[in-house]
């Protein structure tokens, strides 16, 4: 019997549209011969719904209409399985709509990608796809992320963080601190976005109170780091765990402005990267195609894959690519983004995506393995990690409540020793 494998995305953020292409590319290339696929849908409100339309993409264009013709579910342990539980009750409809073997979260940004339906899936007890929780959350905090990057002697760029209560009470002395620490240019970061969400570069007092009054929309806290001006960047992605892993061939975005924005990945020329997403439709346990492909286009215009750079930073840059992978505690797949100062020509992590667009599927056809083949491997990856998991002692069974006296007043001896339990997983 094949296992199932619930497709989380969508979610409470600014890249929900973006998880939505990801998650319907991954789902057409799941090994349907190991696997059966269960798409769920998660709205900007944080409701999950599955259903026949759901793995459509054309539904995707009334959202409205797409959830008036889905069932709403919550995941939920019952009995030794996952079950997705319809939030209505309806006549001759059983109170289960489907269970589930594996989760596979398949989400950008914050809300979502930080650790959050990481944390949420952990909880049912079930294996799930790609980086844990701790791994997940600090590699969406850009400076977090950089301080454990920077302690394990990987090099990153200095920069200054700033909190929304600073702003709010003396954005002038920010503006000081930053022009004195820093000078200008300087790029802008909202500290856990994605996408290049907004971010800007500032190369003057003026631009920096733009930069910083947008920034501030975005989130709680900023990131302000001295901006390279006359820099090369390349992405390289890495697929393993804690004991082995391996980087892909490099790749190097073309940018139409003056940073990669969102716009150079999305809604530019970069976006003809979406072109071979077909339509697709959703049966109760997988997608299937309205006839074509659904992937990346590697003749992207604006990228160059393999990156024009020499044999020997190609291969620094994947050595760098895999010890950052690891000193973070990574699983599954993401992409690592490097920036090279051609002035000085030192090479720097800029960013970590611990669930990468489109899952870096492209590059890794280029390293020579096709997009199923990648995704076996980082499903196996989830499952090894929840056979591991299973072996460790998570709580005691002790009778620590029985020697407290009524109403609480105070701790009593307790009686018997302490049993060791082991989480539970439903699927090898």
């Amino acid at each position: 019997m094949k296992a199932k494998i619930a497709v989380f995305f969508g979610g409470n953020s600014v890249e929900h549209e973006v998880s939505i292409i990801t998650a319907l590319q991954a789902m057409e290339n799941i090994d349907r011969s190991k696997y059966d696929v269960l798409p769920v849908y998660v709205t900007k409100e944080n409701k999950m719904y599955v259903g026949e339309k759901i793995a459509d993409i054309v539904n995707y264009k009334d959202t409205k209409a797409l959830i008036d013709a889905s069932t709403q579910v919550v995941p939920t342990n019952l009995g030794n399985k996952v079950a997705l539980i319809r939030c209505e009750k309806k006549l001759f409809k059983a109170p289960v709509y489907d269970y589930i073997d594996i989760a596979f979260p398949i989400v950008h940004g914050t809300n979502v990608e930080d650790g959050t339906i990481e944390g949420f899936v952990k909880m049912l007890n079930i294996p799930f796809v790609g980086c844990d929780v701790v791994s997940s959350a600090i590699g969406m905090d850009k400076y977090i992320c950089k301080e454990v990057l920077r302690a394990n002697n990987i090099p990153v760029i200095d920069g200054l963080l700033y909190n929304v209560k600073q702003y709010k009470d003396d954005v002038e002395w920010i503006e000081n601190n930053i022009k004195s620490e820093l000078g200008f240019p300087v790029i802008v970061k909202p500290v856990n976005l994605g996408s290049s969400v907004g971010i800007s570069i500032a190369k003057d007092e003026k631009e920096l109170k733009q930069s910083l009054e947008e920034a501030f929309t975005y989130a709680g806290k900023v990131l302000v780091e001295k901006a390279i001006m006359n820099l090369k960047e390349v992405n390289c992605s890495v697929i393993g765990d804690y004991e082995s892993a391996k980087a892909s061939v490099c790749e190097s975005p073309i940018k139409m402005d003056a940073i990669l924005s969102y716009r150079d990945k999305y809604l530019g020329s970069s976006a003809k990267g979406t072109k071979g997403l077909k339509a697709t439709k959703a049966t109760k346990t997988g997608v299937k195609s309205h006839g074509g492909t659904m992937g990346a286009d590697d003749s992207n215009p604006a990228l160059e894959l393999p990156a024009k750079i020499s044999d020997q930073r190609a291969e620094e840059i994947q050595a760098l690519s895999v010890k950052t992978f690891q000193a973070l505690g990574c699983s599954g797949v993401i992409r690592i983004d490097f920036i090279i100062d051609k002035d000085t020509n030192k090479i720097y992590v800029n960013e970590v995506n611990t669930i990468p667009g489109s899952l870096s599927n492209h590059l890794w056809r280029a390293t020579g393995v096709d997009y199923p083949e990648m995704l076996n491997e980082v499903i196996a990856l989830g499952l090894k990690r929840a056979r591991e998991e299973q072996r460790l002692t998570f709580s005691f069974d002790t009778n620590i409540l029985a020697g407290y006296a009524s109403g609480a007043k105070g701790v009593k001896g307790t009686n018997g020793g302490m049993k060791g339990t082991r989480a539970p997983i439903h699927h090898e």
